[in-house]
């Protein structure tokens, strides 16, 4: 499987990263991103690339991949909803749109949130623009399209948050996590987590094409 991946140098997206290479099925990961992956792996090849709202450069090096893990994505804390809309809606489906069309039989994975909001008509701005940006997907003509909807993220295996304020939190409450990760399985994921249950369902499907936090541990078989 080829394996197409945004967002390597984000928390998420290191832990996705790490199971893709450690997968027996993954015969290659391309990476496209802004910034450089410090990490050198056989299975690991880097697209650097500038303006994410104009992939036309890039068509020739974008083909013949069999799912894409998509796990750009931005806190809306300090944001109005134009520009959040901006670098959560317009980014993903400029992507997404280049991918279907040259792609067809690709599976397409994005990362979304818990609470995102289908109806698009909700008080959360966050979650408003989310869900918009999950319902456009589902129209594109992939072979298949899952969004994920984690909630609370334990970063394991060194993934670490690119906000400061979000590592600390993670520093501080790491052990806790993973206590309650123990005894109330569904209330936290792990970057671990995640990343399997994106290769199962690339590669397997899955039940339905939302998936919340729970359906995560159990594709990941983590919970039966």
């Amino acid at each position: 499987m080829r394996v197409l991946l945004f967002g390597a140098t984000g928390m998420v997206g290191q832990g996705v990263l790490r199971e893709c290479l450690l997968a027996a099925d993954v015969q290659e990961v391309v990476a496209v991103g802004r910034t450089p992956l410090t990490q050198e792996h056989g299975k690991l090849h880097q697209v650097l690339h500038s303006d994410m709202l104009d992939f036309q450069p890039l068509e020739n090096l974008l083909q013949g991949f069999d799912a894409c893990f998509f796990c750009l994505g931005v806190s809306s804390a300090g944001m109005n909803e134009a520009r959040y809309t901006h670098l959560t809606y317009d980014l993903t489906l400029v992507a997404a749109s280049t991918l279907a069309r040259l792609n067809p039989q690709m599976t397409f994975v994005y990362v979304s949130g818990a609470g995102t909001d289908s109806s698009e008509a909700g008080k959360s701005m966050w979650a408003r623009v989310k869900g918009k940006t999950e319902n456009a997907l589902l129209r594109l003509p992939f072979k298949a399209v899952y969004v994920f909807r984690p909630g609370m993220i334990q970063p394991l295996h060194g993934a670490r948050s690119k906000t400061p304020l979000y590592q600390v939190f993670y520093t501080v409450l790491g052990p806790l996590l993973s206590v309650v990760r123990r005894i109330r399985p569904d209330w936290v994921v792990s970057t671990e987590t995640v990343g399997r249950a994106m290769l199962q369902a690339s590669s397997h499907g899955a039940p339905q094409p939302v998936v919340e936090q729970a359906q995560i541990n159990r594709l990941a078989g983590e919970r039966r």
